[in-house]
């Protein structure tokens, strides 16, 4: 049997003590291969978020082994789990979270600048995510001059640049409306699809969820349900999933 890309163990979190001790994971044990797309869905405060985070290096367990090709990132350091999100992972985020007064093609090249890449390269790479997202042309442009779902398809092409084994995207949809929603479902699944990128994605929205391979079930700290989607949608309505409309 394969190694799972993503391996947890006995995962559980908790902040403070005594009486305002709160246990956010219990025990959570997951297994994620590679060029998966899952949907983690719960209520607020179900544990969800506190998942993404850990599985994002951006959180570390109060106890479990969380593996990530084999590696014990909860053995890492704080600057080596940086060096990991850097080379392995890619993040979208809700708010769109893009520097307001710079471009584009600036926002995307922000991964490689932290991580010491040329100034040729960070464009040349830059160029092709925008390209990849369907915003060729939408270098120069700044967030303000963009519709939401084209902040969104910045962010996207942000968290691909760097060439991630992983996507990690919190409520990706979460500002915006029904049809640029599906438009970023579609070029999400695209990208799963056709660069084989592992796709991990918090939602509430049953009908984002759907495009997922699986759903994850998180209850008040445990993962409550896990299960196949047997008919997951193929593709965004009118084949909108690299229409870069305003």
């Amino acid at each position: 049997m394969n190694t799972p890309l993503i391996h947890l163990r006995g995962i559980s979190k908790r902040y403070g003590h005594g009486a305002t001790e709160l246990m956010a994971l219990k025990g959570i044990d997951l297994d994620i291969a590679a060029g998966e797309f899952v949907a983690i869905m719960g209520p607020s405060g179900s544990g969800k978020s506190t998942a993404m985070n850990i599985l994002g290096c951006l959180d570390t367990p109060t106890s479990g082994q969380y593996l990530f090709k084999g590696a014990h990132v909860e053995a890492l350091s704080r600057d080596q789990r940086a060096r990991l999100r850097r080379r392995f992972l890619g993040f979208v985020f809700q708010g769109f979270n893009l520097l307001a007064r710079t471009s584009a093609q600036e926002n995307v090249e922000l991964p490689l600048l932290y991580r010491g890449d040329s100034a040729a390269a960070r464009r040349s790479a830059a160029a092709k995510a925008l390209q990849d997202v369907g915003l060729g042309g939408w270098e120069q442009h700044t967030p303000a001059e963009l519709s939401g779902g084209q902040q969104q398809r910045v962010a996207i092409a942000r968290a691909i640049v760097t060439e991630p084994a992983v996507v990690l995207a919190d409520e990706p949809t979460g500002n915006l409306d029904t049809q640029r929603s599906h438009e970023i479902m579609g070029l999400l699944l695209a990208l799963n699809r056709d660069h084989g990128i592992t796709v991990l994605m918090v939602t509430h929205e049953p009908d984002m969820a759907a495009y997922a391979h699986r759903m994850v079930h998180f209850l008040d700290g445990r993962i409550a349900r896990d299960e196949l989607n047997p008919k997951p949608t193929l593709a965004a309505p009118a084949d909108l999933s690299l229409a870069a409309t305003t």
